[in-house]
């Protein structure tokens, strides 16, 4: 056994060596900035929505998006964690909105749309709430209700405490609750089953507390406005072609992918065409811009690339065109979609237009191989145009840093358990051996001096006395450490 000086040793080493590593890995809570969340509220009632009896169908809001077969897409986590009590909260943006039954007046009975699901776990215990605007379904009553608590999450094994990365949780069971049958307009009753959740998001730890200094002075400026009648700064513009024709081209059939490229980007349910140049006037509602960024979609039977995008403006009605290439060849310019520009509207630096409803035009059908005929409703088209230097783009959709998580389902609630954690244990676990290696490796040394003193002090005395001679040297000399 290590004696007191060993041992006090050793007992110095490892505090110094917890003091030096562990406070640069301990959590530290802070806020949730991008994310995901994947969840299909309740996959029976889709297809009931959509089938031949309510005759049916959904739109995505707010840059929401679909996954998979039957999974909507959440985005841009907001929120705040604590490692310590592994207190969380999440909200996540975007909304889908399902209309069926539609009477002869063209008024849906069934009229429901579920927005900014937001995750609340504290105590082991966990709470989905949502925007729920519902027309119920024996009254036909309207109601708005903001942040109901729709379902309880099956937290059963998971542990929250202690992350410093990206959080995800894997399929995590959803019960309706009492306030979420009612909100769901009396279509299910509390203790249904709903979809399970998937939600990832990003950690932002707060830095460390920093001396004060005061700001240095900066010159004043005021917002610089373009020279050219007209012109503008920055502009972009948001389309996601078609919700359905994305599907099936990352789908079973299409087998197929698409590419951006040129400044292109992905916000996950639609494309963004930026760098736009051109003219804007808005005194008159016209608009005249091109944009960069290509998108190719590619697949079994799909060889489709759209690029040198164009919007213009004219008397409420919007046209966007696009270079079309198509089994080797290219058609320039081609009107593809039409849209309601009506609510296009300045304020500030900056000219916006939210989500217009886009139909198909007649070449936009050619250019799809007639997949789809002229008139056909694709997604809708986003605008925006910075008039000024100040001005800033909206942001894309903030999909966090994460891949995004496994539709399939987990093993159990204990492996969701694992996927709550960020992977830090691994590291815990390497400084804990380092740790403990060193501190024997000082024990040793402590060991080995203290022998070679014993022997030291045995030779002495055996070259003092005369006992022993060459026997007791040489059997000193041969001793293992």
């Amino acid at each position: 056994m290590p004696t007191r000086p060993a041992r006090t040793f050793a007992v110095a080493l490892l505090a110094a060596l917890l003091g030096a590593l562990l406070p640069a890995t301990v959590a530290r809570a802070g806020t949730v900035q991008g994310g995901r969340l994947d969840w299909g509220i309740k996959s029976s009632f889709q297809s009931y929505v959509t089938g031949p009896v309510a005759k049916g169908s959904f739109k995505l809001k707010s840059g929401a998006a679909t996954v998979g077969g039957s999974l909507f897409r959440f985005h841009t986590a907001a929120g705040s964690y604590d490692p310590e009590s592994g207190a969380f909260e999440a909200s996540y943006s975007g909304g889908v909105a399902f209309q069926g039954h539609q009477k002869p007046d063209g008024v849906y009975e069934l009229d429901m749309t579920v927005s900014r699901p937001t995750v609340k776990i504290n105590g082991g215990s966990g709470t989905l709430y949502v925007d729920v605007s519902s027309k119920a379904k024996d009254t036909g009553a309207v109601t708005n209700q903001s942040q109901v608590p729709f379902a309880t999450l099956g937290l059963r094994g998971v542990d929250m405490k202690g992350a410093t990365g990206p959080l995800t949780l894997t399929n995590v069971p959803a019960t309706l609750t009492e306030q979420g049958a009612k909100a769901f307009a009396g279509y299910y009753a509390a203790g249904a089953q709903l979809d399970p959740v998937t939600l990832s998001a990003d950690v932002k730890t707060a830095p460390s507390a920093q001396p004060s200094q005061s700001p240095s002075p900066q010159p004043s400026t005021s917002a610089e406005t373009p020279q050219t009648p007209g012109a503008f700064t920055d502009a972009a513009v948001d389309w996601g072609v078609r919700r359905t024709f994305r599907e099936y081209v990352s789908g079973s059939v299409g087998q197929g992918k698409w590419t951006l490229a040129e400044g292109a980007q992905d916000g996950g349910a639609l494309f963004r065409f930026a760098q736009g140049k051109g003219a804007y006037d808005g005194g008159k509602g016209t608009l005249d811009a091109a944009f960069a960024g290509t998108v190719h979609f590619t697949g079994a039977h799909l060889d489709l690339k759209l690029g040198a995008v164009r919007v213009t403006v004219e008397n409420g009605k919007g046209v966007l065109s696009a270079d079309v290439t198509s089994g080797g060849a290219t058609k320039n310019a081609v009107a593809l979609v039409e849209f309601d520009a009506k609510a296009l509207k300045t304020e500030g630096g900056l000219a916006t237009l939210t989500e217009a409803p886009a139909t198909l035009t007649e070449g936009g059908s050619q250019a799809f191989n007639a997949m789809y005929k002229a008139g056909t409703e694709m997604d809708p088209v986003s605008l925006a145009i910075a008039l000024d230097s100040t001005a800033k783009l909206p942001a894309l959709p903030d999909l966090g840093s994460t891949a995004a998580p496994s539709p399939e389902p987990s093993a159990s609630p204990e492996a969701a358990a694992k996927a709550a954690k960020s992977s830090n244990t691994g590291l815990y676990i390497a400084l804990a051996v380092a740790v403990l290696v060193l501190a024997a490796a000082g024990v040793l040394l402590v060991l080995r001096k203290r022998r070679a003193q014993a022997e030291a002090a045995r030779d002495a005395e055996a070259g003092t006395t005369g006992s022993a001679g060459s026997g007791t040297t040489g059997s000193a000399g041969s001793e293992t450490p």
